[in-house]
Formats: structure tokens, sequence, C-alpha cells
């Protein structure tokens, strides 16, 4: 299979296809202005061709932060795209058509992966998407828009999830998730007083979430939005921790950017060495995929931020080039099978 990465920073989008050859599968990721007209200029220049996309800043070599950037999949890959409408309400009342797709692909955990984009509600959306792909072994990757709005096939959804089923038909495909955090000391909670609809978590042990996270850290008010790059909370799902990004102060408690709920355990998180913790990624990868044809990641809006801050984002879209074609999306929020998390890099190899 082949994988080609076109972008636009002024929003062309026949510019970012050029040279985008016969494909069979399309991601779009474009801006929030131009989002519609994108959807439908790309179905109409490759009708029929199964497409999803969403609003988010682009990457291979070099990010898009405000134009339109395309992946093609060609030459070698057999794939379908749908959408699961009512995320915020019944996404499971649209299964049947995954179902559907899931055997139309005839695809194992070896050769097939499922790519996501979705407008919210996520971690309902992958308990649902993964009650069906699980009994396939199949993996999911994918992440969360901008602006509310995802594509499939041409039209453009609101309160929804977009994936498409890419089956590889010259070799496997393999889900990997990079977490540059550790656990910081021997701190846990218990988190209580949270508002799932909202994403509040409002105590830590019984204490105020707010002045809990200052007094260990010894940050200000202010300075908590911005802490969270460096100490995130960790969510425990068995001997994994999924990232909780900390998006705001409200009132004595921290509003985050994925649930918490009553009784969750929590631990404290702190950066790790994530270059090299990047370069032994890479090297997992190589080891394990000696031919790779392609890579596509999703890479939280939180990384790129703190990767550029410190002057890193570019040396790292350079070290993932090595592993051949490598394209992916600035998400806010990443999806890793059936688990939502933040501050997380996740990605598909294909051999």
């Amino acid at each position: 299979m082949k994988q080609f990465f076109g972008m636009s920073r002024q929003g062309d989008l026949r510019e970012a296809v050029r040279g985008a050859g016969v494909p069979q599968m399309l991601l779009l990721m474009s801006n929030d202005r131009q989002f519609e007209q994108h959807v439908k200029e790309l179905e109409a220049l490759f009708p029929g061709v199964p497409s999803i996309g969403c609003i988010g800043m682009s990457y291979d070599t070099q990010v898009v932060e405000n134009g339109v950037g395309v992946i093609a999949f060609s030459d070698g890959v057999c794939a379908v795209a749908n959408v699961l409408e009512q995320v915020s309400v019944m996404p499971v009342r649209y299964i049947e058509r995954l179902q559907k797709d899931v055997n139309q692909v005839s695809g194992t955990m070896d050769n097939t992966i499922c790519i996501d984009f979705c407008t919210g509600n996520d971690a309902c959306v992958l308990t649902t998407i993964y009650s069906v792909l699980k009994h396939k072994g199949i993996s999911l990757v994918g992440g969360t828009g901008d602006g509310g709005r995802i594509s499939a096939n041409g039209r453009v959804y609101t309160d929804a999830v977009a994936y498409a089923m890419i089956r590889n038909e010259g070799g496997r495909v393999k889900a990997y998730k990079e977490n540059i955090y550790h656990t910081m000391g021997d701190y846990r909670f218990i988190a209580s007083r949270t508002d799932r609809a909202r994403y509040i978590l409002g105590a830590l042990n019984g204490m105020p979430a707010k002045s809990v996270y200052q007094k260990i850290l010894n940050v200000s008010e202010e300075q908590i939005s911005t802490q969270t790059f460096k100490n995130p909370f960790g969510k425990m799902n068995g001997n994994d921790v999924c990232i909780v990004s900390i998006k705001e102060v409200v009132d004595d408690s921290l509003a985050c950017f994925r649930q918490v709920n009553d009784s969750d355990v929590l631990v404290l998180l702190e950066l790790g060495d994530y270059r090299a913790i990047v370069k032994d990624t890479i090297n997992m990868i190589c080891r394990e995929f000696p031919r790779i044809s392609a890579v596509f990641s999703v890479n939280c809006l939180f990384r790129y931020k703190l990767f550029s801050e410190n002057n890193y984002m570019q040396e790292y879209l350079r070290e993932m080039s090595a592993l051949g074609s490598h394209g992916g999306l600035v998400g806010y929020g990443e999806h890793y099978n059936n688990r939502f998390v933040n501050q997380s890099m996740t990605c598909v190899v294909f051999e």
C-alpha cells in the first residue's frame, strides 16, 4: 500500500490533492471556515471514494495550522467509511452500520484498523465501537476534531463519529500509544463531587481538587491550565494509565478534557524525557516492522503546544519521518482501542 500526504496552507484543496493518484481511502483535515466547502470538493474530485474528515491541524514533516491536509491511501487497500450519529445520546442505535462494514472489509486483527474522527462524548463512542471491533480483535486509532463537525463520504455531520475500516492487502497493521508521562511520587486520589456532563473534578480524597493540585505543585490558580502540560492526572485502567488533562479552574474544582467519575482512582503524573521516549517508540516500531508502508498518527494539541514551546516539534516530525511516509492529525483527544486519552500520541503502522 501507499500513503500520500498533501497540503495547502491557503486552503486550496486541488493543490493539496495534486499527486494523490487513484486513492482508495481519503482522510480530510480542514479549517473551520472552509470545512464544508472542502468536504463537497473532495467528493466531487473523487466521487465514490470512501472518506472521513474533521476540523483540525495536520502534518507530515511540517504542520499545517490553518489550511487543509489530505491523506490518501492507495495500491492495496480495501476500505469503507461510515458514520454513527447521535453520539451524545445513543450511538449504539446505529451499530448495525459498523457491524455490516466490519464484515464487508473481511478484516482480521493482523491486517485491519479502524480510524475515527469524533465530535465528542468520546468515551461512550469508543465503548460502542469497540463492542463490535473486539470480537474480531481489530484495533482503533483516532481522535476528536474541532468545531463539532465531522464528515463521511461527502456529507457533513454534527454530534457524530466518522469511521474508516481499512484493510491492508499487502501486510500487517498495528496500533501504538505513546505516553511521555510517568507517575509522580506516591500520590493516589479518589475522585468525588464529579459532574460527568461537564467533565468536572470537584474533590480529591474529600478535599477541593483545585487546592490539592495547587498545594502539591506550589502553583497559582492562573498557572494551573498550563501546568497540566507538565503534570496532568492519570486515571488507572488496569495496568495502564489514561492521561486526564486539566482544562480550567471552576470555582474550587477542576474542569478536565475527559470524563472523571466518582470513585475513580487517579494519580499525579509528571513529564518524562520525551525526546528519549520518542526515540524508544520509533526503535520499537522499527524492530516490529522492518518494512513500513505508512504511519498515520494523532498527536494531542497539548503535545503540539509542549513540543512547540520547547522548539522540538519540527525535530519530532523529522524523527517520525524516518519511519517512512508519516502523516497525521493534531487532535483534541486521542483514541486507542476502547480508551479515550489526553496528551498522548496514538498511531497505526502499515506494513
